[in-house]
């Protein structure tokens, strides 16, 4: 019984990871210079970031049946998924902003408000 509540906790959080992402993306899509990128790149972000997040859910809950720790263990293997998918959503959203970064950078860069750096003279 703990094991299945142990999978229903890791596949919620992926799930709802999983969604944030593509609801960022969505937001980062509304940008009419970077949204088709933006849009675009949240799939496949999102995509990997459940494959790779399914597949430690997976791991972490089939050492459980092992260590027969009880509810001690299956609190200490939730507690470490989160933290897991949780690293991994940063950096999902980190990929994610730099996906976009270039594309944003470049339209800053050619504007004609940009003035030229200015020297600075040596004392």
């Amino acid at each position: 019984m703990s094991l299945a509540l142990y999978f229903v906790f890791a596949y919620a959080l992926l799930a709802a990871l999983t969604g944030m992402i593509l609801q960022i993306s969505r937001k980062m899509g509304d940008c009419p210079d970077t949204g088709r990128v933006a849009r675009a790149a949240g799939v496949t972000i999102s995509t990997g970031f459940a494959a790779i997040g399914a597949g430690g859910a997976m791991l972490v809950g089939s050492a459980l049946p092992i260590v027969q720790g009880g509810t001690p263990a299956v609190l200490f293997a939730a507690g470490f998924i989160a933290v897991v998918l949780g690293l991994g959503f940063t950096h999902a959203v980190t990929t994610l902003r730099l996906a976009v970064q270039p594309l944003q950078a470049g339209r800053v860069v050619n504007r004609t408000e940009v003035a030229a750096p200015i020297a600075v003279e040596q004392v």
